[in-house]
């Protein structure tokens, strides 16, 4: 099948030469975006209640993701215009055969700027690669974990004897000084909303920082209010449990409010999309596995970067002008429009579940 024609021009001159000027990165609110996940699949070996919808996800076809070079590319220059830090999600990141080599060949881009290499992983299959990947480059590891009961585990998975192999990637990052390991818990009420101190009393002997999510709705995953347990819930827990908590300076951008045990050797952080977002300070942008770019987790407006990259180069890229763009420019124009005309917050929790959204594995969080 023929695809038809693009047509690369620029739309808006005058924001181009703004962009330019502030950086392609930058938004009209001053937000300056530093930090990249790349999803690098769709395909997933779990299918977690709050990620997979119960019937499934389509696939896209192999010919419509990104392969290891554009990823590659694409990452060179998002580097070029000022990204610092990478991570790596899915779909589950593991599950992507060439996964060390994708680590490797980013690593190679720290001469340009590239300062972090990050992976967030369900851990069914990470130990058997973490060491590799580490000597690769990879310098951060999140691990979703949302239950300490291994039955209920398959429950809210829906697949078998996978528990106790994400316990081995979990040890496994602690034992090559991943620092700090951190254990990302999407509680949901009725499900997992008791274990909350439980996952916190973790932190009192292992160097981990526990990140309690509040549950988000995307596309299929039946979220309602009801089965949202707010940050201020979560936190009445704990310091009923363990009395009052030490709380943490944040860092820049951090999207986790940080708590510690006194004494512990780990921490906690709270993730509070629904009850007190963090826009003002998002400094992130999501690369998805078909080449889209979403400059918001929960908007649903995207740009396709594949097609320029798979098109800029065979076609006519001048525009009535006459001028002649290339891949650099065009990529420029695509991705500054798409974050300049990004939002100062998203919509609030009730609003966002009426919203057409990708279901979580289709964006990676």
């Amino acid at each position: 099948r023929k695809l038809a024609p693009l047509v690369f021009c620029r739309q808006d001159q005058r924001l181009s030469q703004f962009s330019t000027q502030v950086g392609a990165l930058t938004d009209s609110f001053d937000r300056h975006h530093t930090y990249l996940r790349i999803s690098l699949t769709e395909k997933c070996n779990l299918r977690c209640q709050y990620c997979m919808p119960n019937d499934g996800v389509s696939l896209s076809p192999n010919e419509q993701l990104l392969t290891t070079p554009e990823i590659i590319e694409l990452s060179r220059y998002f580097i070029k215009v000022g990204i610092k830090k990478i991570r790596l999600t899915g779909g589950e990141p593991m599950v992507r055969k060439d996964i060390s080599h994708i680590v490797s060949q980013l690593n190679d881009l720290r001469t340009n700027g590239l300062e972090a290499i990050g992976i967030t992983t369900n851990g069914v299959v990470l130990h058997n690669h973490l060491e590799q990947l580490q000597k690769n480059g990879l310098n951060s590891v999140n691990i979703s974990l949302d239950t300490l009961n291994s039955k209920k585990y398959e429950l809210i998975t829906r697949r078998p004897n996978c528990y106790n192999r994400v316990w081995k990637s979990i040890d496994k990052a602690i034992e090559l000084n991943f620092s700090p390991v951190k254990i990302n818990v999407v509680v949901m009420a009725g499900i997992n909303d008791k274990e909350v101190t439980e996952f916190a009393a973790l932190t009192e002997k292992m160097p981990i920082d526990v990140r309690f999510i509040e549950f988000m709705p995307f596309g299929g995953n039946q979220w309602s209010s009801n089965r949202m347990v707010s940050y201020a819930q979560m936190l009445k827990q704990l310091t009923q449990q363990f009395g009052s908590l030490e709380r943490i300076s944040d860092q820049e951008n951090d999207t986790s409010k940080a708590y510690k045990i006194p004494g512990s050797a780990g921490q906690i952080g709270f993730i509070t999309s629904m009850s007190e977002n963090f826009c003002s300070t998002c400094n992130r942008l999501r690369l998805m596995a078909d080449g889209n770019l979403k400059v918001c987790l929960h908007g649903n407006s995207e740009v396709n970067l594949k097609d320029i990259l798979r098109f800029s180069n065979s076609q006519d890229t001048s525009c009535n002008s006459g001028q002649q763009l290339s891949r650099d420019e065009l990529l420029h124009d695509a991705i500054s429009s798409a974050v300049w005309r990004k939002k100062a917050r998203h919509a609030g929790m009730e609003n966002l579940s009426k919203m057409r959204n990708r279901p979580m594995i289709l964006i990676g969080g």
